[in-house]
């Protein structure tokens, strides 16, 4: 089987790259063993636990679903798109994650490279030959730079937390559904029906998604030509999209390259959502394996 994703134009075309894998071989199990509980001693994902993050993160969500609407995305995704912030290199950037802690999760409360260790080391450890899928487990998150100073320091609201296209009707089945109707998008006939602005089966390619770090760190990875494959470019733009790849919601925009890249992303996502723990992953050890994916990947120096 070969996953083949056409990429949206964001100026800069990358070089596109298939990945081969063996039908039998994309299993969504592995040998990763799924943890019942999170870190706080509650099942993952579950908005409506009694924890000390609960109210805290619904408030996020009721912020988020207000505000991101299909001009704020638009006018986003023009700004940054022009990466003129900061030059540094893919470690670098992983290091600056010390600094975030994101407040839409309620499975985690430890600094992002944390996370992003846990993650790519649990993929390391079931697929072992997908070296491009233990780096992209490493960066997916790094678009959280969103929220330090030098990037603007945008409102946890714009970075983070699930994403889900925009000038379309909002699916029930996005997390805290019914904040969207304080959004003025959902009394927008333009933007309110199934198909909004889109058409079947148009491709993911073509929907506009809620703002935030996963498109901020797909189109810096495609803008400074890294050479992951296509799979890989679409886990980190669709990998907070978990109305799709979970509740199965808005597959009427999806093609035929959609469908065949979401069997990688739901492998991902496994990793990325129960890898989760207050395990440590020791940093300096498993450093120079990384350091060699991001030498094959990517140029020395990014722009951001």
């Amino acid at each position: 089987m070969t996953i083949l994703v056409e990429q949206p134009e964001f100026g800069v075309e990358a070089e596109e790259t298939k990945v081969h894998v063996d039908e039998k071989e994309l299993v969504l199990d592995g040998g990763f063993v799924v943890p019942q509980i999170n870190s706080f001693g509650h099942t993952f994902r579950d908005y409506d636990a009694e924890s000390e993050r609960r109210q805290g993160v619904e408030n996020f969500y009721r912020t988020n679903h207000i505000h991101q609407t299909y001009d704020f995305v638009k006018k986003m995704r023009e700004q940054y798109g022009k990466l003129d912030r900061v030059e540094m290199s893919v470690w670098e950037c992983c290091e600056l994650l010390n600094e975030v802690v994101d407040e839409s999760d309620p499975d985690l409360d430890e600094p992002q490279i944390e996370h992003l260790l846990q993650t790519a080391e649990a993929i390391r450890r079931d697929y072992p030959d997908e070296d491009w899928l233990h780096l992209t487990g490493l960066i997916h998150d790094l678009g959280k730079v969103l929220l330090l100073p030098s990037f603007g320091e945008l409102p946890q609201w714009a970075v983070v937390g699930d994403t889900f296209p925009v000038g379309c009707a909002y699916d029930e089945s996005v997390v805290h559904h019914k904040y969207f109707k304080e959004n003025p998008d959902h009394y927008n006939p333009a933007y309110n029906t199934k198909y909004g602005v889109y058409s079947e089966g148009c491709g993911l390619n073509n929907v506009m998604m809620s703002w935030g770090h996963d498109d901020y760190m797909y189109l810096v990875a495609k803008e400074n030509k890294s050479t992951l494959p296509s799979a890989g470019l679409f886990i980190i733009r669709y990998h907070s999209f978990y109305a799709l790849h979970r509740s199965g919601a808005y597959k009427h925009l999806m093609n035929e390259e959609d469908v065949e890249n979401l069997k990688w992303l739901q492998i991902f996502n496994k990793y990325d959502l129960y890898s989760k723990s207050k395990v440590r992953i020791d940093v300096e050890k498993v450093k120079p394996y990384y350091l060699s994916l991001i030498e094959k990947y990517f140029p020395a120096k990014l722009k951001w």
